[in-house]
């Protein structure tokens, strides 16, 4: 038999939106010959409603456009992934539509509720196999987590399925493809059944979904692996033990993490309805990446940027932003901050009379280039990207209202070191970057001779800290015996703890690691825990 793998892109809460999007693959499908069409987890409301879900207008919307689908295409078996409540018990679903009506439906029986997943606020668990038949074939019906658990998978089998049909929604993280394969590889070896994985792809705020649908032959081998970050309605061939499907080829993961830049940014710009973006391009590495990113996302002419030059900027970092914005093809804009900031500092001069320079004459100059990106924001309706570098986050090298202004934060989630990689793998694709913008020593420019070094270890060591320490939860004593230097390991620790009411104050930005600073992270602000102390 055939089967539509339809790795679609839907939108939280746009109902009409989504079933539209369902039913393209449904016309799809039927086109070439499938006798069933598989939607991933949640497709038709969207993934992750949230709190949306305690709205009960919410579910039953959803529960009449779930209806009008099941009329649609009574001529083909359908398996949609929804919200679905009764009375105040909720769950989360996948209803089997054929003939015209709701034939079945399956209830979720494990949830996660770990790093970005809350799904026990939202859903009663489910505790029953669904398997039903179609051409001829025997399938079972399992969503995402459940077949990270041996139960399900066992318990489909002793139904008397012929074939594991999981749906997915699983955000993506670094290496996560790898471990869905492992995870999924084991259910195949237990129950020595094929495995047909559906995912859900696009970005949700600061999630992002990969999409990379694949399938198991029953002896475990691939069968069949759907393309990375690209919507699809694909066709496998379900035969004996075996499903056949395309094979897309395997990305390195400098490519896969860029993709998931340019998807989580496209989609929060396209589904929030923004006619562009503003970049503040400084000539530095960080800028250049973040305006290439979207770029490629949206396209040149809705990426807008701005140099907003001080008396510290080097004339290397003027002329490189003007280079940048031509590879790139950018509307470019130059305003000058040296008139603003002397009015500031005018302003000021009584209160800060007898007081030295420190750094709170730098932080005029980002907050006066805050100040006016968010007016040429407000003007224009372009949503700012900021710049900053998750290394930044992590340790508070980053101005509040200066620039940590804006509406979404692109490399957020992407380490200093990752930053190079990222931008050099760009040129190669075509050079868009000059090479002395990531040659050159990184620096703030808010102060003669600055580098980010002179206040942070190496970005090498800082990395390798902020990774063992915020993703992989390591005691700083550990991280020191790794071979780190002591001091080193406790002054990046403090940093990342005193700096948690500044990431409070940070835009949502494309999570890339297991970790990042956002969903899966939830420290508190006022905290007497001294780490390492």
């Amino acid at each position: 038999m055939k089967i539509a793998v339809a790795q679609i892109n839907t939108t939280v809460g746009d109902f009409a939106g989504n079933a539209a999007r369902i039913r393209a693959a449904i016309d799809q499908a039927v086109a070439a010959g499938a006798e069933l069409v598989v939607t991933p987890e949640l497709a038709l409301s969207g993934y992750p409603p949230e709190d949306l879900l305690l709205r009960n207008d919410f579910c039953d919307q959803c529960a009449r456009e779930l209806a009008a689908l099941a009329s649609y295409a009574p001529g083909i078996a359908v398996v949609v992934g929804h919200p679905h409540r009764e009375g105040r018990t909720r769950y989360n679903a996948a209803s089997l539509l054929r003939g015209g009506a709701i034939e079945a439906i399956y209830f979720k029986q494990f949830l996660p509720n770990y790093n970005v997943f809350d799904e026990k606020r939202y859903f009663a668990t489910g505790n029953r196999a669904c398997v039903f038949e179609a051409g001829g074939r025997r399938i079972a019906i399992t969503i995402c987590e459940d077949l990270w658990f041996a139960q399900p998978a066992a318990q489909a089998k002793a139904e008397g399925a012929e074939l594991l049909l999981s749906i997915n929604a699983s955000p993506y993280h670094r290496n996560k493809l790898a471990e869905r394969y492992h995870v999924m590889g084991t259910r195949v070896k237990e129950t020595r059944l094929p495995l047909l994985y559906v995912h859900w792809v696009g970005g949700q705020d600061e999630l992002v979904f990969d999409g990379a649908s694949f399938a198991f032959h029953a002896d475990g081998s691939l069968g069949y692996q759907g393309e990375t970050f690209r919507e699809a309605v694909d066709l496998v061939d379900f035969e004996g033990d075996r499903i056949t499907g395309s094979m897309a080829p395997p990305l390195t993961e400098e490519e896969t993490i860029y993709r998931a830049l340019v998807t989580g940014v496209r989609d929060y710009v396209e589904k929030n309805r923004f006619p562009g973006v503003l970049v503040g391009l400084s000539g530095g590495v960080d800028s250049a990446l973040v305006a290439a990113v979207c770029a490629d996302a949206l396209g040149p002419e809705r990426t807008h940027a701005v140099m907003m030059p001080s008396d510290y900027t080097a004339a290397m970092s003027v002329e490189d932003a003007r280079e940048m914005a031509g590879l790139m093809g950018l509307e470019y804009s130059e305003i000058a901050i040296r008139p603003v900031v002397e009015a500031f500092r005018a302003q000021l001069a009584a209160p800060f009379a007898g007081l030295p320079e420190d750094a709170t004459e730098e932080n005029l100059q980002a907050r006066t280039r805050g100040t006016l990106l968010m007016a040429l924001s407000n003007k224009f309706g372009w949503l700012v990207v900021s710049t900053g570098n998750k290394s930044e986050m992590a340790t508070g090298y980053a101005t509040l209202y200066g620039d940590m202004a804006g509406g979404y934060a692109l490399i957020k989630d992407v380490v200093k070191t990752l930053v190079y990689r990222l931008a050099n793998w760009r040129n190669s694709q075509g050079r868009v970057i000059p090479q002395r913008v990531i040659d050159r020593a990184p620096s703030a420019e808010l102060r003669p001779d600055q580098t980010d070094q002179d206040t942070l270890p190496p970005y090498e060591v800082l990395d390798a800290v902020v990774e063992r320490y915020m993703e992989r939860d390591m005691d700083p004593e550990l991280i020191a015996g790794l071979g780190y230097d002591a001091e080193v390991v406790r002054r990046v620790v403090h940093l990342i703890r005193v700096n948690e009411y500044k990431r409070r104050q940070a835009p949502p930005g494309v999570r890339i690691t297991p970790r990042g600073f956002g969903k899966d992270w939830r420290y508190p602000i006022t905290s007497g825990f001294r780490p390492g102390a």
